[in-house]
């Protein structure tokens, strides 16, 4: 998600009678509830019929569950406001219970796997999408209904019923139905495999069999112009590669095409190849900024390429194609950790600057965010933390530093395989999902560092390391950090050029006849 390099702001908003308005704090997350705990989602398959004229949804949910035992209900969570009409378990009705968001339905025998539930309703209004999200209704400049769906800080619940918890994933994906009034048409998760115009309306049926978190279950409507190309992965797929954009702006699709196609192989260079290749890879035009939907990444950042080197960058489509890998396929199951999908997805920005603009280019950048990061909390919530507890705008800068700091540490020879491997470890990806402590051990193990104090001072408390410097005589300095208990490798510059030291709360002497600078590039966050 992009939040970090937005500015929010505050405003009123008039809703039209009968639409609903997202309810204030609506998040999600948070410790699971003791009956979700006990299922496993295995499938998700919507079919809904949306009626932009009224900006409502109406049709059913099927989902597929295993529980490993005896199951009287299965709660799943939807929006209070939406109606539900019917629940079937093997084509009968059954009773249930939908109160405060919370849809119990009720088991008769115990032992079924799956359930059907329908409903309908207008749909919860984006007060101000993609942070505060929910269904965006427009239209474009051609006068033609344009929608977009934006979940994640409020979850799938906004729009079908759902486990809805971050440690939940479908482990065999969704099938999505969506019916929308000719000619319009909808753009989703994975691969279009069938559409079919049924009277003055189009059904669209997209379908991913790989692991999907609910708020990364997406559709958007509108008159779009594709434009496509086939990308030869670096493992050797062929995986198609498209752009959806209005048809008022599809001379900027090929343009939007290379741009993504440029990203794409920033990404692979550095964290592996495109992790979902039986889908695609895609970007749809949204009347939001953006956000991460697997390989249906929402795009709204106007067109704005920025030449670097000889390429060309979208901060915003470049940042959340970088979820494809830290997000999408590396997931956490608590929203505590959400600082390794938006931190290292952040870094991942910066290795655009590195990879077509060099290493001034990243030094430069980097700097340029330190002066904005104010260290006024830690990263690394406490644990079972609801997305608002979670979500502060240093989880991207703060984080994607941490990761600029582990690279200096490690050295590029360790640190990018490094990432590669972790992204490659079936241990941290699809339905096996991870947590900071996953992250850190691996880093120790892959370089053989014990990195447990770099790594708790800089995750979970907001202390910077103290710099103190004392000349001692004509040629020497001490040089100590009396506020950590471990060691940490620091570049300084002195007469003789750049040393790196291991620094402490022991003074370490160095030996320079001018004055010397300490971390001179900015490696790390200190005092």
């Amino acid at each position: 998600m992009c939040r970090a390099v937005a500015f929010v702001l505050s405003f009123s908003v008039s809703f039209l009678p009968g639409f609903t308005q997202i309810q204030e704090n609506l998040s999600w997350g948070g410790p699971i509830d003791p009956l979700q705990q006990k299922v496993t989602i295995e499938h998700y398959e919507l079919e809904l019929e949306v009626f932009p004229e009224s900006k409502r949804i109406a049709g059913f949910l099927k989902v597929r569950f295993d529980c490993g035992q005896k199951l009287d209900t299965l709660r799943l969570n939807l929006l209070e406001s939406y109606e539900v009409t019917r629940v079937e378990i093997y084509d009968e009705p059954v009773k249930f219970r939908h109160v405060s968001d919370t849809l119990d339905v009720f088991i008769p025998d115990g032992c079924a796997t799956a359930a059907t539930i329908y409903y309908e309703g207008p749909t919860p209004i984006a007060k101000n999408p993609p942070w505060d999200g929910g269904f965006t209704w427009e239209r474009d400049g051609l006068g033609n209904h344009w929608m977009g769906l934006s979940a994640q800080n409020e979850g799938a619940k906004i729009f079908m019923p759902c486990l809805d918890h971050p440690s939940s994933k479908a482990s065999n994906g969704v099938d999505l139905f969506i019916t929308v009034p000719a000619p319009y048409f909808v753009a989703a998760n994975g691969r279009l495999v069938h559409q079919e115009k049924i009277g003055e309306k189009i059904a669209y049926h997209w379908s991913t069999d790989y692991p999907i978190s609910n708020y990364n279950i997406n559709f958007t409507v509108g008159i779009f112009h594709q434009e496509q190309k086939s990308h030869r992965s670096t493992a050797g797929e062929e995986i198609p590669m498209m752009v959806y954009t209005l048809e008022e702006n599809k001379d900027k699709a090929p343009m939007l095409l290379s741009v993504l196609e440029t990203s794409l192989n920033t990404h692979e260079k550095y964290f592996g190849a495109f992790p979902f290749p039986n889908d695609k890879i895609a970007v749809v035009e949204t009347p939001y900024l953006g956000m991460e939907h697997q390989t249906i990444n929402a795009y709204g950042n106007n067109f704005q390429f920025v030449p670097m080197g000889e390429a060309y960058y979208d901060w915003l489509l470049h940042h959340e194609l970088g979820h494809e890998w830290w997000g999408n396929k590396v997931t956490v199951g608590d929203w505590a950790d959400y600082w390794i999908h938006e931190g290292i997805c952040t870094y991942g920005d910066w290795l655009f600057y590195l990879e077509h603009g060099g290493e001034d280019a990243y030094q430069e950048k980097v700097n340029a965010v330190a002066r904005t990061i104010p260290n006024k909390q830690p990263i690394v919530a406490p644990e079972n933390a609801t997305s608002d507890e979670a979500y502060h705008s240093e989880v991207y800068s703060k984080g994607a530093y941490v990761i600029h700091s582990l690279r200096f540490i490690l050295g590029d020879e360790l640190f990018f395989p490094m990432l590669r491997s972790f992204l490659a470890d079936e241990r941290f990806t699809y339905s096996n999902l991870v947590d900071t402590g996953d992250f850190v051990a691996f880093v120790q193990q892959f370089s053989g560092r014990d990195l447990k104090g770099f790594f708790n001072m800089y995750l979970y408390t907001n202390n910077l390391p103290e710099i103190r410097v004392r000349k001692k005589g004509k040629n020497r300095y001490f040089v100590e950090i009396p506020n950590i208990d471990f060691f940490i490798p620091m570049a300084i510059d002195t007469s003789d050029g750049i040393v790196r030291v291991e620094l402490s709360a022991d003074p370490v002497i160095v030996e320079s006849s001018s004055p010397i600078t300490v971390d001179p590039e900015g490696w790390f966050l200190k005092r």
